[in-house]
């Protein structure tokens, strides 16, 4: 084919790996410590670990049940958008360190958060 290069490699650029600690609200669950990687969601690692968080949009900023309290670190994940903003204000029990799982993307060091009892919602 004319004007592709003769071999076509795909390169993948280092990621930064941080740690992501989880305290829960729900009786009976411990404290876990989890990698996260540069550019992922609270959401993300959680459902890839068996961590249960609702998240009945499918983690597209369509709802609020990915409902988190980030205890440390807000400084180290994107900033909140109006969108994300408005969706909070909906959640069970919002407050200033509120913010949605789905919207949690780290972009520089590590990060706590709280999870709200998930076992109150529908299907639970």
């Amino acid at each position: 084919m004319a004007g592709l290069p003769a071999h076509n490699f795909i390169t993948f650029a280092p990621m930064d790996i941080y740690k992501l600690k989880i305290s829960f609200e729900e009786a009976g669950q411990e404290p876990v410590e989890l990698p996260i990687a540069e550019g992922e969601s609270v959401l993300d690692v959680c459902l890839e670990n068996g961590i249960e968080l609702q998240h009945n949009c499918g983690g597209v900023c369509g709802c609020s049940t990915c409902h988190v309290y980030v205890q440390q670190g807000m400084d180290n994940i994107q900033e909140i958008s109006d969108k994300e903003e408005d969706f909070i204000d909906r959640a069970v029990n919002p407050r200033i360190n509120s913010r949605l799982g789905c919207q949690c993307v780290v972009i520089d060091g590590d990060i706590e958060v709280r999870l709200p009892d998930q076992s109150g919602f529908l299907g639970h």
